[in-house]
């Protein structure tokens, strides 16, 4: 059952990063790692090939309510997202109040435990503050990154399953795990 969330006054501290609501102020750390080739197609969208690209997503994060940036020292280096989840249409998990985790990270930053320490406090949030009862993420097979994240993070397997991902205009494999409160 898909509801609705809003993290506009949600702040969360880990020992290195801040998680926070995104701001207008956001939009040059973004451009930055939203441009490098290879992040966002990770994550299903194409690396952004201007800065209005990245404004009108920003845009949109700032209208839904439900991003937050991760923060690095000051620097906007990666997003997580609870976005409406496969799992809201599955007979057998559609009656639990769940949201997709979807996350980014700037590659200078990659393999360094940022994105497991960032959700390891998000986590446990969405099920205390949020009151969800689910969590569900995925990641296409080729992205070990995440797939190590998720393992870390103890989600459980749920199944295999093709993806069309049209802003890639490609079919991919895709692998989607659920973490129940």
């Amino acid at each position: 059952m898909d509801i609705r969330i809003d993290l506009t006054n949600t702040i969360i501290e880990t020992d290195r990063l801040t998680l926070r609501f995104w701001t207008e102020n956001d939009l040059e750390d973004f451009f930055e790692y939203a441009t490098e080739e290879g992040v966002g197609e990770m994550a299903g969208w194409k690396h952004h090939s201007s800065a209005a690209d990245t404004k009108k997503i920003l845009d949109m994060f700032l209208r839904h309510k439900n991003d937050l940036a991760i923060s690095y020292k000051e620097k906007v280096i990666g997003s997580i997202g609870l976005n409406s989840s496969w799992a809201n249409i599955d007979e057998t998990f559609g009656i639990l109040k769940v949201k997709d985790l979807g996350y980014v990270l700037n590659k200078n930053y990659w393999n360094q435990g940022l994105m497991t320490e960032a959700l390891q406090h998000v986590i446990p949030y969405c099920f205390a503050e949020l009151k969800l009862d689910a969590l569900t993420c995925g990641h296409f097979t080729f992205n070990q990154q995440s797939k190590r994240v998720i393992d870390k993070l103890k989600f459980e397997f749920v199944e295999e399953t093709t993806f069309e991902c049209l802003p890639l205009k490609q079919t991919f494999q895709y692998l989607r795990y659920i973490k129940i409160a």
